[in-house]
């Protein structure tokens, strides 16, 4: 089943209710007495993207039951730390845009965005503990601990330069599908899942997870805006993804050395990293990430197959495809 582009408002339909109740409860529970902390606050607010990890917590309590109190914690607790991650991340990158609107650091300093990243992160926690959700803070401290590995193994590797197809698994189940399983298993735990079905959603959403990342690795290949051309960031950023991995593993030594030294030396000289975009092209690693991305798609499927069909279903389904078909 192939979806629209704009089919999230679909996705979202099976919880919109819900969806619209925690709009106000996570701007509760981002308040502060501090005034240029909330002027930050309501401005991501403002600015706020898709809201998938939400989503994807409601709709796994609904495929197991039905939403419950204890699933409006879990919402706001994988949102506030999913948003202090980005603002973190947008310091590391020194990016000054997020989601075509400036970023907190572009505003207001790198200095006030990390204190504002650190006080989500600390909300988050303190969200789980007010409500004595101490499996769910379990759950996320584990997730928040592998995204920050995720992040200095990928620092490390783009140092040496030497990353292997095992290692970029290791590499995005920990930067992006940990987080996205967090949030399917807490659902899951909201609505008083048992251990096997507990287990279905957390694999669920690891494997969507993982071809989640797999697609915004894709962009960076692929034409982007109005210009029609690869952003090429993550060369830029000498970052190994799948399609330059699979890549070097398959071409002569002559050839790598020429690849690795462009990813060495002449990473910020955009000519250079366009030749050796198209050559990753030519040599086959997009249509090998993409075959990677389809595998990791059916087994996100294949995850909740054995629950009956549902509304929920049909929408997580749904998701798994919108997933790997979204042009941003």
């Amino acid at each position: 089943m192939s979806l629209k582009r704009s089919s999230i408002k679909e996705i979202k339909a099976p919880v919109k209710a819900e969806m619209d109740e925690f709009e106000s409860y996570f701007r509760q529970s981002m308040k502060s007495k501090i005034r240029l902390l909330d002027i930050i606050n309501n401005y991501i607010i403002k600015r706020k993207g898709k809201e998938i990890r939400p989503i994807l917590v409601f709709l796994s309590a609904k495929l197991i039951d039905k939403v419950t109190p204890s699933t409006y914690t879990a919402a706001a607790l994988t949102q506030l730390l999913h948003t202090a991650t980005l603002i973190h991340d947008d310091v590391v990158d020194e990016a000054y845009e997020r989601r075509g609107f400036f970023s907190i650091n572009a505003l207001w300093k790198s200095k006030a965005a990390v204190l504002v990243g650190d006080y989500l992160l600390s909300k988050g926690l303190l969200v789980a503990l007010e409500n004595k959700e101490y499996e769910q803070l379990q759950v996320v401290s584990d997730a928040v601990r592998e995204m920050s590995e995720g992040e200095l193994l990928q620092l490390e590797k783009s140092r040496k330069l030497d990353i292997t197809e095992e290692v970029y698994f290791d590499i995005i189940y920990k930067k992006t599908a940990s987080l996205i399983a967090s949030c399917t298993h807490l659902g899951a735990i909201s609505a008083k899942a048992n251990e096997e079905d507990q287990q279905k959603l957390k694999e669920f959403g690891e494997n969507l997870g993982i071809a989640f990342q797999m697609k915004d690795d894709l962009f960076d290949y692929e034409k982007q805006g109005s210009i029609g051309k690869p952003t090429g960031n993550d060369i830029k950023e000498k970052k190994l993804t799948l399609p330059l991995i699979y890549v070097l593993r398959q071409i002569s030594e002559k050839d790598k050395r020429w690849a690795l030294k462009i990813i060495r030396k002449h990473n910020k000289n955009n000519e250079k990293v366009n030749e050796l975009i198209q050559f990753v092209k030519e040599n086959g690693g997009i249509e090998y990430t993409r075959e990677k991305m389809l595998e990791y798609k059916q087994k996100a499927l294949e995850s909740i197959s054995s629950f009956p069909d549902t509304e929920a279903k049909r929408a997580l389904n749904q998701l798994v495809e919108y997933t790997i078909s979204r042009t941003k």
